[in-house]
């Protein structure tokens, strides 16, 4: 089996196509579930952000992978898997662990660099592992994931730049110091949205949320920073537009949060930018009509950023510190894959030890019956010599072959033991697997770093 990912991003679909894909908190079970049901896949997780819909699986087969979810997706979508396929990606094998290092890292998000992503890739984890979709392969490439990309923004400055999809759509509503604001939806987007603010100067901000006492806890946040703060439910949420110079809007809803009725036309001089991140999207698109109301959306924040980019607007540092961090992932992934090239030979090795094992406990049976009358303690020596003898002779070749086997360029040393030692080509799975085979379901345990929670 091996790793699979399939997914659409910012960088292969328009907004319109990953709002149709993205997955709700709510739906999220229903999602993992139906994945994992497909005949071909065994384990699986699934990572949506603001940006971002991507599903990580172990495959059976590439082919049979590949139909299963992309079927899943366009299901989800309401379309034909043919109509999604121009805007998927894929990844397998050692592709598809270099991808998630690069995701986990920064290295593939709208804004290069952002270290949000890293708690969402814990968090999507988290959600897979307590839904039970989650076995032995994906714990260790997440475990490793995390740690890559824990590494990457501890040994580069990209994590320094402190950029964010957040920042930089406030980058376009222009000067904040002193403005009033309000944020829609108190969750992990939500708190990022607050710093931001605060670091802009604003003087006022107004939370909104559908529960009461998250955009209080938010609020109370701020306040003890000297903000002013206040929480309200969504249903005062034209009040406090009425009154705001700037909104970030990032639920989890999938439905519109900020309707056309809840915004009144502005002057000119004192204009109103709506910076919408949700994914769907949170704000009625029928607002960019009414006068002095400027929407600042997702697909916008990625012309910019393109624009940027192609205009070779990144400093020399920030490219130095993606090209180190692009060479930790390279590192990191070679390290993984010999791992696992190392432990594909691991049951084989245990099986020749188990047979080596049966020979002598046979021939020392054979002893016994040959001289029954042979001194107990003398038996045993000569057991114990033995045993000595065939540990030693397996040491060397069997430590040695694990080394081998994990240069990619490799023979298959597994099979050469088998062929070698007349292994029962069964023996090595019987190994491998536990005495009562695990429900697909079965969950494994984790141990969590903190670290944000908030969308990419």
């Amino acid at each position: 089996m091996s790793v699979l990912v399939v997914g659409l991003s910012h960088r292969t679909a328009d907004l319109r196509t990953l709002e149709r894909v993205a997955v709700t908190q709510g739906e999220l079970p229903k999602m993992l579930h139906e994945l994992q049901s497909c005949p071909d896949v065994d384990e699986v997780m699934l990572l949506s952000t603001c940006n971002r819909i991507e599903v990580c699986a172990v495959v059976e087969t590439f082919h049979g992978g590949l139909t299963a979810v992309s079927s899943v997706l366009a299901h989800k979508a309401g379309v034909e898997p043919a109509k999604l396929y121009d805007n998927l990606y894929v990844h397998y094998a050692a592709a598809a662990v270099e991808h998630v290092f690069s995701v986990a890292s920064g290295l593939d998000s709208m804004v290069v660099g952002e270290s949000q992503i890293l708690g969402q890739v814990r968090a999507a984890y988290a959600e897979a592992r307590t839904i039970g979709t989650v076995g032995s392969v994906l714990h260790g490439l997440i475990q490793t994931t995390l740690r890559v990309g824990k590494r990457v923004h501890t040994e580069t400055g990209l994590g320094a730049l402190g950029a964010s999809v957040v920042s930089e759509a406030l980058a376009d509503a222009g000067e904040l110091a002193g403005s009033s604001a309000v944020i829609v939806g108190a969750g992990s987007m939500g708190a990022l949205a607050a710093s931001q603010l605060r670091q802009a100067g604003v003087g006022r901000v107004v939370i909104a949320n559908r529960t009461l006492d998250n955009a209080r806890r938010l609020a109370t946040s701020l306040a003890e920073q000297g903000i002013e703060a206040e929480a309200i439910g969504v249903d005062g949420l034209g009040g406090a537009l009425a009154a705001a110079d700037v909104a970030v809007c990032c639920t989890g809803s999938q439905d519109v949060v900020v309707r056309a009725d809840h915004v009144r036309p502005r002057r000119a001089e004192r204009p109103l930018v709506i910076c919408d991140l949700g994914l769907p999207r949170d704000v009625d698109p029928l607002i960019t009509d009414i006068a002095g109301v400027r929407i600042v959306d997702l697909e916008s924040v990625r012309r910019r950023m393109d624009s940027a980019a192609a205009e070779g607007s990144d400093t020399v540092s920030a490219a130095k510190q993606t090209a180190r961090a692009s060479g930790i992932v390279l590192d990191e992934v070679r390290e993984y894959l010999a791992g696992q090239r190392s432990a594909e030979v691991t049951p084989t090795v245990t099986a020749l030890r188990k047979q080596a094992a049966e020979v002598v406990d046979a021939e020392l049976l054979r002893l016994d019956r040959r001289l029954p009358e042979l001194d107990g303690d003398v038996r045993d020596e000569l057991g114990r010599t033995v045993r000595r003898v065939v540990d030693k002779l397996l040491h060397a070749p069997t430590v040695r072959v694990k080394q081998l086997a994990a240069d990619p360029a490799a023979t298959d040393y597994a099979s050469a033991l088998r062929e070698l030692f007349g292994l029962d080509p069964s023996a090595p799975a019987a190994m491998s697997a536990p005495a009562t085979q695990p429900a697909k379901h079965d969950q494994i345990d984790v141990h969590n770093q903190a670290d944000g929670d908030v969308s990419e």
